[in-house]
This record gives C-alpha cells, sequence and structure tokens, in this order.
C-alpha cells in the first residue's frame, strides 16, 4: 500500500495487561483535512470530548489511540488525561496539540494509567519512521479475533491516490455513531467541505447500518484525515472525479463495517437484512434494526430455526409502518411468508437449509410504498455470553 504523506507507529505501554502493543500513532507530515463522527450517547469519555473539540475546525495532524482502557466514566481526571495525552504527542512532534485527536477504546470506568502513557510517548515518536498502518490495527484490537484493514486506490486530474482504512470492533456494536473505532487516511487532496459531507454520508451506509448486539458504546469514533500529499487537484463536489472518490470511500468504510460484524462476539453467522416496500427509508432502516436487534431472531439464526414469525413480530413493534397482510419474507430465494402467512410446501425445509450457511440475506417487503434500506448483523451464540461475562478479567 502506497499512501504519501503519513507515518505510523505501535508500542507497549502495559495499559491494561503487559506483553502486547497497545499505544498507537497515526501522524500526517503536513496538515490534513479533517472530519470525524462520533457517538451519540450522552455518556461519552473523555477522548471524544477532546476530540470534538479538536476537529471542530476540520484538520488535523495526529492521532494517538490506546486499547485497554476506554478512559470513560473517569471525571475531571480522564479529561486531565485525554488533555495531557494531546499535548505531550503535539510538543514531541513539533504541532499544536489542538491538530492531535486522542481516542480510546477498552474497559469502562477505570482511571488510565497515565505515568505508562507519559513514558511510552517517546519510544511512539521515535518509531514512526519505521512503523505501518498493520501495526496500528493491532494495536487497537480488544475482543476482536483479527485486524481490519481496508485499501482502495483512485485517480484525479491524472494523478493516483489511496484510502486506506482500519477498524475495530466486536462488541457493543450497534452505532449511531459500537465498541468501535475507525480510522481512515488519505493522501488525496479533498476539498474539505465535500469531504466532511461524503464522510457522514458514507458512515451512514455503513458503520451505521451494523449491529452485533444492539450496544452503543462511550468511545465510537470514525474519522478520517487527507493531506492532499498525493498532488492531485483538489477534488471536488459535483464532479466526476467527486463521484469516484465517494465511491471509493463507501466501498472501504462498508467493506470494514463488515468485518466487525464477521468478527461479532462469539459470531458464527453473518446475515444481510433487506428491508424494502417501506413507507420511506427511515422507515425500512427502523424495521431493518429491529430484525437486526432482535435477541430472538439472532438466536433462531444461531440454532438454525426457520422461525420466520419472530421477524414478522420484530417488524411489527419496530414503528414502521405495517400492514400485516401485505408482508412478505424471503431466505435468499426461498420465500417463507407471503401476504403475511406462512407459504406453506417446502419453504421450512429450504429456508432451514439457507440458515445452516454462514452468510445469507434475509428479505423483508412491507409492500405500502418505495422505502429501503440494508443493515448487517450476526446471530447470538454462547460464546458472546462467556465473553461478555468475564470481559474485565
Amino acid at each position: 500500500m502506497d499512501i504519501k504523506g503519513f507515518q505510523f507507529s505501535a508500542v507497549e505501554a502495559a495499559i491494561k495487561k503487559p506483553g502486547r502493543k497497545d499505544l498507537a500513532l497515526i501522524y500526517s507530515e503536513v496538515p490534513a483535512a479533517a472530519a470525524a463522527v462520533f457517538t451519540t450517547s450522552s455518556v461519552k469519555a473523555a477522548p471524544v470530548l477532546v476530540s470534538r473539540e479538536h476537529i471542530a475546525g476540520g484538520s488535523a495532524q495526529a492521532l494517538i489511540v490506546n486499547s485497554g482502557n476506554a478512559n470513560a466514566c473517569t471525571g475531571a481526571p480522564g479529561m486531565t488525561v485525554a488533555q495531557e495525552t494531546a499535548s505531550l504527542v503535539a510538543r514531541a512532534l513539533g504541532i499544536d496539540s489542538t491538530a492531535v485527536q486522542v481516542c480510546s477504546t477498552g474497559v469502562i470506568g477505570v482511571q488510565m494509567p497515565m505515568d505508562r502513557i507519559r513514558t511510552a510517548i517517546p519510544a511512539l515518536v521515535d518509531g514512526l519512521p519505521s512503523g505501518t498502518l498493520d501495526d496500528i490495527a493491532q494495536a487497537i484490537m480488544t475482543t476482536d479475533t483479527f485486524p481490519k484493514m481496508e485499501a482502495r486506490g483512485g485517480q484525479a486530474g491524472g494523478v493516483e491516490y489511496t484510502v486506506a482504512g482500519i477498524a475495530k470492533g466486536a462488541g457493543m456494536i450497534m452505532p449511531n455513531m459500537a465498541t468501535m473505532l475507525s480510522f481512515i487516511i488519505t493522501d488525496a487532496a479533498v476539498e474539505p467541505g465535500f469531504l466532511q459531507r461524503s464522510f457522514k454520508k458514507a458512515v451512514d451506509r455503513s458503520f451505521n447500518a451494523i449491529t452485533v448486539d444492539g450496544d452503543m458504546s462511550t468511545n465510537d469514533t470514525c474519522l478520517i484525515m487527507a493531506n492532499g500529499m498525493a498532488g492531485n487537484p483538489a477534488i471536488t463536489e459535483g464532479t466526476a472525479e467527486g463521484s469516484a472518490f465517494e465511491t471509493i470511500l463507501n466501498d472501504v468504510l462498508l467493506s470494514l463495517a463488515k468485518l466487525i460484524v464477521k468478527d461479532g462476539e462469539g459470531a458464527s453467522k453473518f446475515v444481510e437484512i433487506r428491508v424494502g416496500g417501506a413507507r420511506d427509508d427511515a422507515d425500512a432502516k427502523r424495521a431493518a434494526m429491529a430484525i437486526a436487534n432482535s435477541s430472538l431472531v439472532k438466536t433462531a439464526f444461531f440454532g438454525q430455526d426457520a422461525n420466520w414469525g419472530r421477524i414478522f413480530a420484530a417488524v411489527g413493534y419496530s414503528g414502521a409502518l405495517v400492514d400485516q397482510s401485505l408482508l412478505s419474507l424471503h431466505f435468499d430465494d426461498v420465500c417463507m411468508a407471503r401476504n403475511g402467512v406462512f407459504a406453506g410446501g417446502d419453504a421450512e425445509e429450504r429456508g432451514t437449509a439457507v440458515l445452516k450457511q454462514k452468510e445469507f440475506t434475509v428479505s423483508v417487503d412491507l409492500g405500502i410504498g418505495n422505502g429501503s434500506a440494508t443493515v448487517y448483523t450476526s446471530d447470538l451464540t454462547h460464546e458472546y455470553v462467556s465473553i461478555n461475562a468475564d470481559y474485565r478479567s
């Protein structure tokens, strides 16, 4: 992956436990146009509050992130830690502290061991020339079972550029912007207003369309930096190059989002939920998320039980406009129900065969309008309970 003007570093700070790299730094050699989307939870971690303030001007140059401790629900000491972390990184890099984004992921409610971070930052900065984006992807993992990375190439004004991204998350996944972090970098020059608008749309179609367990984190952050080091003329809205950039950005974010669902804690199934025929897109999203978050539906997926009634029940309480006499349901291409009632024949047997697959699609048509939505989810397994029953130990 050739992406110009970014440097990476990761070190072990023993923030939660020793034996793995848990503190990472992404540095742009020049100030970058930047945008971010943060958790909508009313309970926000200290790094979210600090980063939200720092990025208000639409630019950033560095991002420091730790795993093992969320620095959430830590009061004034937590804010001091996040602010000091940004200041220390800024001083070491010779940039303003407001150019530094701070992110954390891990256990909520535990004070951050600032002495360990303070000690580790010099080595972190010294390691910048030799690190890789893969180092960052591995350092931010918590219950993830594999690092998540994607990259795509594009061209603007005859100049090639790259959009690359990493993400972490396996549990506490139901963004409205899951515990989820994602960092996107590009060496393309992009007009800042267009970057913000296209990024927000891409997040809505990807990270805001996944759920593992219906839980939102205090730390959710998705951030993009575009440093222009590829040397292309700035990409703007309403152009062919702008449309191509949006397509590439959407592809990178959606691929990362799907990897999060596939790595859902204890998950054995990856399920695409499509809802069509809704009053509008918002209604379709309500119905799709109700299906995707239903514990009864998700356990049926795990048990390979073609219990289509649970899906109709979820649609019914979703808040979407529903006429049960118009509902239809498919598992892949198998019609399970039509006009609100069981399709009959061998639908049960064929539907069960679909659910035995690792990946499948559930399609619901509300039969009312033209609204549609697609979300992605996983099943709910015994392993999910085991992981989360002793997460803090």
